[in-house]
């Protein structure tokens, strides 16, 4: 099956200067051009789908590429331990944001910002 730009980005809900930035970024690499127009195949389907994936778990375009390119599998996992590591650790971030967000919600001092527990809990942040 074969893509023009407009149908693969409207296919992900996609602007298609999106795709265009894709390519130029080497993402993306469309199988041939007719007619000056870019024709995508099949299997640039799932490389979308991969690139967004990856967009969202907090990949930068920058390391979608190196994700993208990686020589073999080590390296690709190398790559996705590392991002992993620092997706958890910005979960534990927000966890404690969280619970700081919900201690001054329930916190009974007129000012939670007076609170001793709150006060705890905004210095755990900091260490």
């Amino acid at each position: 099956m074969e893509y023009s730009i407009g149908e693969l980005a409207a296919r992900f809900g996609l602007a298609t200067h999106v795709l265009r930035h894709w390519e130029d970024m080497g993402l993306l690499s469309p199988a041939r051009r007719v007619a000056g127009r870019r024709v995508y195949g099949a299997a640039d389907v799932p490389r979308v789908a991969e690139i967004l994936l990856a967009k969202d778990a907090g990949f930068s375009l920058e390391q979608v590429r190196e994700l993208i390119t990686a020589p073999d599998r080590k390296r690709r996992r190398q790559l996705m331990q590392d991002h992993l590591t620092q997706v958890r650790e910005r979960i534990a971030r927000l966890e404690q944001s969280a619970t700081m967000l919900e201690h001054g919600l329930r916190c009974p001092h007129p000012d939670y910002r007076e609170c001793p527990r709150f006060q705890e809990l905004a210095l755990s942040q900091q260490a």
